[in-house]
């Protein structure tokens, strides 16, 4: 293997953990060779960027080819990936080349493979047995040779076990298996993915200023444990640009404006709703759900009732970190950092309150 191709995983794959640097090793080792790699992993980790640095390491001159097995309609998948001849059902006008042979001599990822219908997979198990394909309305084999790379933040052996996934699929695919950890699991890296995002930010918009991100603030950026895993780290990151562009993002900041629902003091709320609908995602929360409910008083437990009405879950660890967190940090504020005159705003003990500072991490005088 080269030294480039070396160099392409470090550039892609970030961070210096434990878990990850194990996770680029096995990824050297795998790529040259032409078996199948099964990648698995929460949604957001970063699956995709596994199956690029497989694909550059492999020294492979084809294309590397992504297609997502659930974004695609079940009746349309077969004609996507294997192609159709003039005339295989209405509207082939003319033939069409699938995904397979688009990444003939180079690498075809099926993500998300545990929403590949029955009917296909058996298709599936035949081109890795034969290493061909047929067009739909086809008879002709045609000869590929391609890596193929798939994965999934399912649970596919269970899949098996339910009927749901061919087991003997399954088994051929799982030649290579990596494991592609959560964010939680290597929180040391994500001061590293924080600089190359920001740094890949600046790159598609030159003009723009940065956020400057204070010490405080990658503490807390540190201490979070990422449900949404490097996806949701890279949401964040478009709304400190769009709300601290050129201004220093404190560890507050952080917790009440780029983790919460909070903005900062002076945007309108037609702003408000813009940067919002921009940078949100399917793990977001929103703002509407409580705005009747808390007004300018604190939240009334009641008003929890209606949260699955919304949403399907809630990290319920995190949140009452983040309430004990804001409570805490505006009791200060209102005391001016009198430990004990905060612990009496909280009725709560002065050591017990010191001891929740030191475990969130919170100091004496908050940042504004």
């Amino acid at each position: 293997m080269s030294k480039s191709s070396r160099t392409a995983t470090s550039a892609i794959i970030i961070g210096r953990s434990s878990v990850v640097s194990q996770m680029k090793r096995l990824i050297e080792t795998v790529a040259p060779s032409l078996g199948p790699v099964l990648v698995t992993g929460p949604t957001g980790a970063g699956k995709e960027l596994v199956a690029e640095a497989l694909h550059l390491d492999s020294g492979r001159n084809g294309k590397f080819v992504p297609v997502n097995c659930a974004a695609i309609p079940r009746e349309l998948m077969e004609s996507e990936l294997f192609g159709y001849e003039k005339g295989a059902f209405t509207g082939a006008e003319k033939r069409r080349i699938g995904r397979f042979e688009q990444s003939h001599n180079g690498t075809l990822f099926l993500d998300e493979i545990g929403d590949m219908p029955l009917s296909l997979q058996t298709k599936l198990l035949r081109v890795l047995e034969n290493h061909t394909i047929q067009r739909v309305g086809g008879n002709d084999d045609i000869p590929l040779n391609l890596r193929l790379v798939c994965a999934t933040h399912k649970d596919l052996k269970s899949m098996v076990d339910s009927g749901d996934f061919r087991a003997d699929l399954y088994y051929r695919l799982n030649v290579f298996p990596i494991s592609v950890p959560p964010l939680s699991e290597r929180s040391e890296d994500v001061i590293d993915l924080l600089d190359s995002l920001i740094e890949k930010r600046l790159a598609q918009a030159p003009g723009v200023a940065p956020p400057l991100f204070s010490d405080n603030a990658k503490k807390a950026l540190a201490a979070y444990d990422w449900p949404g895993n490097v996806r949701e780290l890279r949401n964040v990151i478009e709304r400190a640009f769009a709300l601290f562009s050129g201004n220093e993002v404190s560890g507050q900041h952080v917790r009440e404006n780029l983790l919460s629902l909070q903005m900062p003091v002076g945007l309108d709320p037609e702003e408000q709703n813009a940067i919002w609908d921009a940078t949100g995602d399917e793990d977001g929360t929103s703002m509407q759900v409580f705005e009747a409910a808390f007004d300018d008083a604190p939240p009334r437990p009641e008003a929890y009732r209606a949260w699955f009405n919304y949403h399907d879950n809630i990290d319920l660890r995190l949140h009452l970190r983040d309430i004990e967190v804001i409570l805490i940090e505006a009791a200060l504020s209102a005391t001016e950092g009198m430990v004990s005159h905060a612990a009496e705003r909280l009725n709560i003990g002065r050591t017990t309150l010191i001891e929740k500072m030191k475990k969130l991490m919170i100091e004496k005088s908050p940042e504004v």
